[in-house]
C-alpha cells in the first residue's frame, strides 16, 4: 500500500472570521470570551464582538482601506486578539511580527510586508520596542502604541463585505534562501484549521483554554484565537510571555479545560516548585506541538497535570498550520508514537526524491494538499511555485513515514532547520546575518541536540585574514539586532570546513564533530 491518506470529509466553512466572531456572539452573548489575567480585563462574548466591532470601523476610519496590510509587534494581550479579529473584519491584512525581533529583522518585515501601520507597546520589560523601531531601517505610515485606557479612534467607518477567499494574515517563515517569506493565508485557510483543530480536542462554549504560546504563532492565533471563536470556548491568556508559574496559575484559578505548549513548557510546569500547590483537576485536553513530545512527559501530562485527552499536533505555517493531529480518543501510545493522522478534508502523501509515492513504512516527505494551503509567498511566484506544484500539493521539507490507518512520523528534516524550544530557527538567516560583521569572512550555523530546548544553535566562524575575536564580542554583535533565540550557543572560530571534492559543505560532519566534542550523545538519546 501506498502511504497516501485522506481526512475524513466534512462541510467546510465558507464564513468569514469577523461573521463567524457574530455568529458566535449571538449563540453565546454573556458567556466569557477572553480573559486576560496579567491585564486583569475580562470580556463576554457581547463585548468582544462590541470592541471588535469599534475597532474594525476606527482602523477604516484612519485612512486605511481593504487590502492595506497592518502589523502588529507586540507579546500576548488582549489588544493583539482584538486587533486580529477587527482587521479580519475590517477587511486588512494583519502582519504578525515576533516580538523578539529586533532592528534588523523588523526594517526587513516593514519593508517587505509594505505594512501601512504598525500596532505595538511602547516598551516592557524585555525591550524598548519605540527605540527599536527608531532604529529600523524602515518606518511604516502610522504607528499607534497600545495603552491602557486610550481611544485609539478619531473617526469611524463601517467595514464592507469581506470574503472567505480574501487574505487575512501574513505570517513570515524563513527558507533556504535565508530571507524570511511572507506566508499568506486566508480566512477560509485559517478559520477552517482552527474549527478542526477545536473538534479534534471535543471543544465547545463549556472549555476554557489556557493559552501561554505566543499570539504571533500559528499556535496562538489560529489554534488558540480561533478555535475559541469558532466553538465559542474561553481563552484565557496567561501572562505576556511564557512563564510555567502564571501557566499553572491561570490553570488553577480560572479553572481551565484545556492546555497548550510546546514540550518544553509542560516540562517546565511539570518541575514548577511550586506544581503541587496548584489544582489542575479541571484540565481534561490540549495540544502539545512544536517539537517531537518524549514519552515520558507525555505521560506525566496526562497523569499528573489531569490531561487525559491532550492531543499531539504537527504542520507548519504554509499550511494555516495544523496538517495532521491526534484525536482526544486516540490511545496514548498513537498519540506518543505518531503526530496523528491528516485532520479531515486534507490530503497527506509520502514522496521519495523523484516524486513517486513511497509505500508504507518507507521514509520520505511528506506532502500535503487542501483548503489548508496558503495562497502563496506574498510577491515570490518562484518560491511559490518551488513549494507548491500546479496540482496544489505543498512540498513540507519534512522527512515522514506513514503507517497503514495514515498515522504519520516525522523522522527528520529535508529543510535545513533548527527547532529551538519550538521555535523554528533557519541556520542561512543567521549565517547571512554573521557575514555583516566586518571581521566574518564565512560561517555555517548547524543544530546541535539539547535535552531541554530541543536543539540549541552552533555557529562555526572563519574570520578575514589578520582579524581576531571572541566569542563575547561575536554574541554582543548578534544581541539587539536579532531575536535571542536565534544567537548561537556555540561559537567555534576555525580555519576551513569539511568538504566534499565537489566543494559543498558537509554540515552533518560540523555537527558530529561538536556532538563528539562537547559530549552531548545524551542529549540526543533525550530528544530522538
Amino acid at each position: 500500500m501506498s502511504s497516501y491518506f485522506q481526512g475524513a470529509r466534512t462541510e467546510l466553512l465558507a464564513s468569514t472570521i469577523g461573521d463567524k466572531l457574530r455568529e458566535t456572539t449571538a449563540r453565546f452573548p454573556d458567556r466569557e470570551a477572553l480573559v486576560s489575567r496579567h491585564q486583569d480585563r475580562r470580556f463576554t462574548w457581547r463585548e468582544l464582538d462590541s470592541t471588535v466591532d469599534e475597532w474594525a470601523r476606527g482602523l477604516l476610519g484612519s485612512g486605511l482601506v481593504v487590502g492595506d496590510r497592518v502589523g502588529v509587534w507586540s507579546t500576548n494581550c488582549w489588544e493583539w486578539v482584538a486587533l486580529q479579529l477587527a482587521c479580519a473584519r475590517a477587511g486588512l491584512v494583519l502582519v504578525n511580527i515576533n516580538p523578539a525581533y529586533r532592528s534588523h529583522e523588523l526594517g526587513y518585515v516593514i519593508a517587505k510586508s509594505r505594512m501601512k501601520a504598525l500596532f505595538l507597546w511602547a516598551q516592557d520589560q524585555r525591550a524598548n520596542y519605540r527605540e527599536i523601531l527608531s532604529q529600523a531601517s524602515h518606518q511604516p505610515e502610522h504607528v499607534i502604541y497600545f495603552e491602557p485606557g486610550k481611544s485609539y479612534w478619531d473617526r469611524a467607518i463601517e467595514p464592507g463585505a469581506a470574503d472567505s477567499g480574501h487574505v487575512v494574515n501574513i505570517q513570515y517563515t524563513s527558507g533556504t534562501t535565508g530571507s524570511p517569506k511572507g506566508v499568506l493565508l486566508t480566512h477560509r485557510n485559517l478559520l477552517n484549521n482552527g474549527m478542526l483543530v477545536g473538534r479534534q480536542m471535543k471543544l465547545t462554549e463549556h472549555d476554557r483554554i489556557c493559552l501561554p504560546v505566543p499570539l504571533y504563532h500559528c499556535f496562538g492565533c489560529v489554534m488558540g484565537v480561533l478555535a475559541s471563536v469558532v466553538h465559542g470556548s474561553t481563552l484565557i491568556l496567561p501572562n505576556w510571555t511564557y512563564d510555567a508559574g502564571a501557566a499553572l496559575a491561570a490553570v488553577d484559578a480560572d479553572r481551565a479545560t484545556a492546555i497548550y505548549g510546546v514540550p518544553t513548557m509542560f516540562i517546565a510546569e511539570l518541575e514548577h516548585p511550586d506544581f503541587a500547590r496548584f489544582d489542575l483537576s479541571s484540565l481534561r485536553t490540549g495540544i502539545m506541538a512544536g517539537a517531537p513530545c518524549p514519552i515520558e512527559v507525555m505521560r506525566r501530562v496526562v497523569d499528573q497535570m489531569h490531561c487525559r485527552e491532550i492531543t499531539i499536533a504537527y504542520g507548519q505555517t504554509e499550511s494555516s498550520p495544523v496538517i495532521t493531529m491526534s484525536s482526544a480518543d486516540d490511545p496514548l501510545e498513537v498519540r506518543v508514537s505518531t503526530v496523528g493522522a491528516p485532520l479531515p478534508e486534507t490530503e497527506v502523501k509520502i514522496i521519495d526524491e523523484a516524486g513517486q509515492t513511497v509505500p508504507h513504512g518507507m521514509q520520505g516527505e511528506l506532502c500535503t494538499r487542501g483548503y489548508l494551503v496558503m495562497k502563496g509567498y506574498d510577491g515570490e511566484p518562484e518560491a511559490t511555485a518551488r513549494t507548491v506544484n500546479p496540482e496544489g500539493w505543498l512540498r513540507t521539507g519534512d522527512l515522514a513515514v506513514m503507517r497503514a490507518d495514515g498515522g504519520c512520523n516525522i523522522t527528520g528534516r529535508a529543510k535545513d532547520m533548527i527547532i529551538r524550544g519550538g521555535e523554528n530557527v533557519y541556520p542561512r538567516e543567521i549565517e547571512e546575518f554573521l557575514y555583516t560583521h566586518p571581521k566574518v569572512a564565512d560561517v555555517q550555523v548547524v543544530g546541535l541536540p539539547d535535552p531541554r530546548l530541543g536543539e540549541a544553535v552552533c555557529a562555526w566562524v572563519r574570520l578575514k585574514s589578520g582579524e581576531s575575536m571572541d566569542e563575547d564580542e561575536l554574541r554582543g554583535y548578534c544581541h539587539g539586532r536579532i531575536a535571542h533565540f536565534k544567537v548561537p550557543r556555540y561559537i567555534r572560530f576555525v580555519d576551513g570546513f569539511p568538504m566534499t571534492v565537489t566543494g559543498k559543505i558537509q554540515k552533518f560532519k560540523i555537527r558530529e564533530e561538536e556532538v563528539e566534542r562537547l559530549g552531548l550523545k545524551f542529549a540526543m538519546r533525550a530528544t530522538a
